[in-house]
Order: structure tokens, then C-alpha cells, then sequence
């Protein structure tokens, strides 16, 4: 009977270089990332405008004489927030009603 004879390797030594310290990547010269505008207002922002008017009128903040001018104020920006409103839930009743007609098929 003839024997075999393994050869055994001996694990090589993992010689690891030092990789390169991770640079952030910049944009290509003469590009910048667009800077959001500070004094832009938000619908988040007209929400809490609206909070803030109903709450320093009923905690009296207003004379009688400047009632007329924060209420048309408080009145028309109720106005503009529930115009803008169903535009924002809109995609999401799209998306809960699909499965609904999906399972239906």
C-alpha cells in the first residue's frame, strides 16, 4: 500500500499594509453643495406662527384696538395652511389605499 504524504502549509503571515486614512470626498472645484436659505419659512414654521398667535390671544398679549389686525392675520393663515394641507397628506391616503385594492383582486 502506498501512503500519501500531505503537504502542510504553513499559514501565510498577513503582511497588512497601513491603508490611507479615509478624506472625506470634496466636490469637484468650482461646485458647492447649495446652502439652504436661513430666513426661508417652512409649513412646520407657519404652523407654530398659528400656535403662537391663538395662544398670546387667549392669554390676553393683544389691546382690544389690535384684535381686528391679528385675527384677519390668524384667519388667513389658517386659510393658506389648510390649502397646503391636503396636498401634503394626499400621497400618503394613495399609498394606504393600494394594498387595500390589491387585496381585493
Amino acid at each position: 500500500m502506498a501512503t500519501k504524504t500531505k503537504n502542510l502549509k504553513k499559514p501565510a503571515k498577513a503582511t497588512a499594509e497601513p491603508k490611507a486614512a479615509a478624506q472625506p470626498q470634496q466636490a469637484p472645484a468650482g461646485t458647492q453643495a447649495p446652502q439652504p436659505d436661513p430666513t426661508a419659512l417652512s409649513i412646520g414654521d407657519l404652523r407654530n406662527l398659528s400656535t403662537i398667535l391663538d395662544v398670546a390671544s387667549t392669554r390676553g398679549a393683544f389691546k382690544a384696538n389690535e384684535m381686528a389686525g391679528v385675527g384677519f392675520l390668524y384667519n388667513k393663515l389658517q386659510a393658506f395652511l389648510a390649502k397646503v394641507a391636503p396636498q401634503e397628506t394626499k400621497p400618503e391616503e394613495n399609498k394606504a389605499a393600494a394594498p387595500a385594492t390589491a387585496e381585493g383582486k
